[in-house]
């Protein structure tokens, strides 16, 4: 994604003041971030994803961002290009700072970021028993598409369905 995109729009919803927007940045992950990004992936999840899967998706085949305030990590996202479209793969906010609008924020500008490269669709797959994020979600514009069976790890020998949500950009 480029990195130069204006985020003024994914603000919109947001209204902060104006001392807390010039202190926010988003930036794209890189290595250096990983040891922090797995420390909240591993706090936020049941099954997080592991150091691995990120140093996979640090190529020019996804688009890796983080939200920065004050150089804490308050959340990221990963997202893979296809044709005119873009899947979200993972997108986290810090347990410390759920709640406060910075998952909607990320959704903006990935959505932003998205339609800047062509995209015209978002795709997403969510654990069913999620509820909070499939809340987030359909109030964000998501469409439930279907139900993908026994997609995630649920525990010793069990799996969870997901949940495909779609959004028109």
């Amino acid at each position: 994604m480029s990195p130069g995109i204006n985020l003024d729009k994914a603000w919109s919803r947001h209204q902060p003041t104006e001392e807390t927007r010039n202190r926010v940045t988003l930036a794209p992950m890189t290595q250096s971030d990983l040891d922090t990004v797995i420390d909240i992936e591993q706090t936020a999840y049941s099954h997080p994803w592991t150091l691995g899967n990120f140093r996979d998706s640090l190529n020019p085949l996804f688009d890796a961002q983080c939200l920065w305030l004050d150089g804490e990590l308050l959340g990221y996202f990963l997202a893979m290009r296809g044709v005119e479209e873009m899947h979200l793969l993972n997108i986290t906010v810090a347990p410390a700072h759920q709640g406060q609008g910075w998952g909607h924020m990320m959704l903006d500008a990935l959505s932003l970021m998205s339609r800047h490269e062509g995209a015209q669709w978002l795709w997403l797959e969510v654990r069913q028993s999620n509820l909070r994020a499939l809340q987030v979600y359909e109030r964000y514009g998501f469409k439930q598409i279907s139900i993908r069976k026994d997609y995630y790890p649920a525990g010793r020998l069990q799996r969870e369905h997901a949940v495909v949500m779609s959004l028109k950009l």
